[in-house]
């Protein structure tokens, strides 16, 4: 990746963007950080019971995602210098906006921005757009218990919160890649081509790409 140094992939639940993140990281060679999210004793719990346990998931997830990326992203690796993430830490006030009521949100995003101007920003935030039924295919076949009852009504929540907070970004270089007419996980070219797309140099502001 000649243009960046550090790149961020993000997404919807079940858009793939922790196999491409880990598919471009093995290819250069560059220091990979993917969300510890299956260390999360509340998610199991948040999708059984959101009402009750959505609060302490959210808090526990912000607490952990400034942790690690505050951590991995100090660090200095002359044999890796590169950086590519699967998650953006937005990502956190995107799924508290989507699952807590307005006055655990605002307490929350309260917090969110004290610590948010601490995390270095990528300098290139990349989101894979999948529709609703192509999200639910990719839920299904990787098989967590946990997510099967997700609904498509959640989902849309998520998305649509993503894309309303992505406009509201003044100082990134955002991609969107629509991705539902390829399988850059099973398919080379399609990989390729998602590659050759996330490598162009972009201005700020956000750029929307059919693969």
């Amino acid at each position: 990746m000649e243009n960046y140094n550090f790149i961020t992939i993000e997404g919807n639940i079940g858009a793939g963007k922790t196999t491409l993140a880990t598919s471009l990281s093995n290819e250069f060679n560059a220091r990979l950080i993917l969300e510890q999210f299956a260390d999360n004793s509340f998610l199991p719990k948040f999708y059984e019971q959101p009402d009750k346990y959505a609060f302490p998931l959210e808090l526990s997830f912000l607490a952990e995602r400034y942790h690690q990326l505050k951590n991995e992203l100090s660090k200095q690796d002359i044999f890796k210098p590169k950086i590519i993430t699967d998650y953006y830490f937005l990502k956190s006030l995107i799924f508290a906006k989507a699952n807590l009521d307005e006055d655990e949100y605002a307490l929350y995003s309260k917090l969110f921005h004290i610590i948010n101007d601490s995390l270095p920003k990528p300098d290139l935030f990349v989101y894979l757009y999948q529709n609703i039924e192509r999200l639910q295919e990719n839920i299904k076949k990787r098989g967590r218990t946990y997510e099967q009852k997700i609904s498509d009504e959640y989902l849309i929540k998520i998305q649509s919160a993503y894309f309303d907070y992505i406009k509201q970004v003044p100082d990134l270089k955002i991609v969107i890649i629509d991705v539902n007419k390829i399988d850059f996980a099973h398919n080379l070219n399609d990989y390729e081509q998602i590659k050759s797309i996330i490598d162009k140099p972009y201005n700020i502001g956000i750029t929307r790409i059919t693969a």
